[in-house]
């Protein structure tokens, strides 16, 4: 479109001279001699200031809008960044220091292997300084741990596709009404935490790996958030070892039950839950902790043993739905197949793969034909999702998957 027909059907916007004047203030360092200045009047009579844009003044235009475009591309990454937020909280006797910062260490070297964001709170335990009351518990920046939870908080995108992953370990406390975190310094209760999670609108995982903490189910049940916890009531006061094992699995293969080249948070549960089972087993001790999961919003949580592999076996009742899906869908340390997909197919293939699940709870319901049939669509899908991912963008032959 030529200027002069431009200025015609807009005639708020005057023609530009032949030095390239712009309708707009004067910016510091843009045109700041008395001869580069200049007054237009506009077809309606207003008086515009504008500025004459000399090689130097261009130069630094373009600067401007290059920063401008990069704090808007930064703000997209922001919301897209996976985050793994590990909060360590009191430990309480010396024995348990060393135990708590292992398994925050690996925490930390998983997020790093992933290329996630990784944030610690009241990390590391220093044996000396563990056992500080609520009036001296302060970070060397000023403010508890508690202060300083919140503030990481506050400060995450509460949009986008980016997942956050909370890590709670230490210990926990319940008084048969309110179930609590044990940091140095101020707790906070599981209600606490479900009115600081309520902007978030982005995918979370919230993992608390201390006695307790069932509770934290009720408190944070959502359609939106992946709950695990490492018992099945408030009354399971004892030390759990539920989160050694879960920051083993979470970065390594052994969880890898489905072979997919990556280790999911429900194969991750899984393992954690029967390794701290057979430590209880081979120490002839009564098991004292049970894990439960809960990523469909009903609150009621699953236990590990209910899987095989990475499906269920059992059936929870009153028509109640299955846990599971939704954390087989997510994986801290991704295989090269998952790091080949963007967002928008991420959400499609976990899409086919729900609907794959639903299905196949069908099965008994279903004529053969039918099944089969809408089973080989389903998969058809999944292979060219992937085959896009791995070939340039070239599906595979139907053949192939057939």
């Amino acid at each position: 479109m030529r200027m002069e027909r431009f200025s015609a059907l807009n005639p708020q916007f005057p023609i530009l001279d032949s030095r390239s004047t712009f309708p707009c203030q004067v910016l510091p360092g843009f045109g700041t001699h008395e001869d580069e200045r200049r007054k237009m009047i506009s077809s309606d009579g207003r008086t515009w200031s504008a500025f004459v844009v000399d090689a130097s003044a261009g130069f630094w235009f373009l600067a401007v809008l290059f920063l401008m475009c990069l704090g808007s591309a930064h703000s997209v990454f922001a919301a897209d960044q996976r985050t793994v937020l590990i909060v360590v909280g009191a430990a309480g006797e010396d024995r348990y220091v060393t135990e708590f910062n292992t398994w925050a260490t690996n925490w930390v070297k998983a997020a790093e292997r992933a290329h996630a964001k990784a944030l610690t709170v009241g990390f590391p335990i220093v044996a000396d300084e563990q056992n500080t009351n609520s009036s001296s518990a302060e970070l060397h920046e000023g403010g508890t741990v508690r202060d300083e939870f919140k503030r990481l908080l506050d400060a995450e995108p509460k949009d986008g596709t980016g997942e956050l992953w909370l890590v709670l370990i230490g210990h926990g406390t319940f008084n048969g009404k309110e179930a609590k975190f044990n940091l140095r310094g101020a707790d906070f209760s599981a209600t606490e935490l479900a009115e600081w999670l309520r902007p978030f609108q982005r995918p979370q995982a919230i993992l608390n790996c201390a006695s307790s903490s069932a509770p934290f189910i009720n408190a944070l049940v959502s359609t939106n958030r992946i709950v695990a916890v490492s018992t099945r009531s408030g009354y399971e006061i004892n030390y759990a070892r539920f989160g050694k094992f879960l920051s083993e699995a979470i970065g390594g293969s052994d969880g890898d039950l489905d072979k997919d080249g990556q280790t999911s948070l429900l194969e991750a549960f899984i393992m954690a839950s029967k390794k701290a089972v057979e430590f209880y087993k081979n120490e002839e001790r009564l098991v004292t902790e049970h894990a439960l999961l809960d990523d469909n919003g009903d609150g009621h949580g699953t236990p590990a043993d209910w899987f095989r592999g990475v499906r269920a076996q059992k059936k929870p009742a009153q028509g109640n739905s299955l846990d599971g899906a939704r954390a087989h869908q997510w994986h801290l340390v991704r295989s090269l197949d998952e790091e080949n997909l963007d967002s928008v197919t991420l959400a499609r293939r976990n899409e086919i793969e729900s609907s794959v699940t639903r299905l196949r709870d069908r099965k008994a319901e279903l004529p053969e034909e039918v099944y089969y049939k809408q089973l080989e669509t389903l998969l058809l899908d999944m292979a060219r999702i992937y085959g896009k991912a791995t070939n340039g963008g070239a599906s595979p032959p139907t053949e192939a998957v057939r």
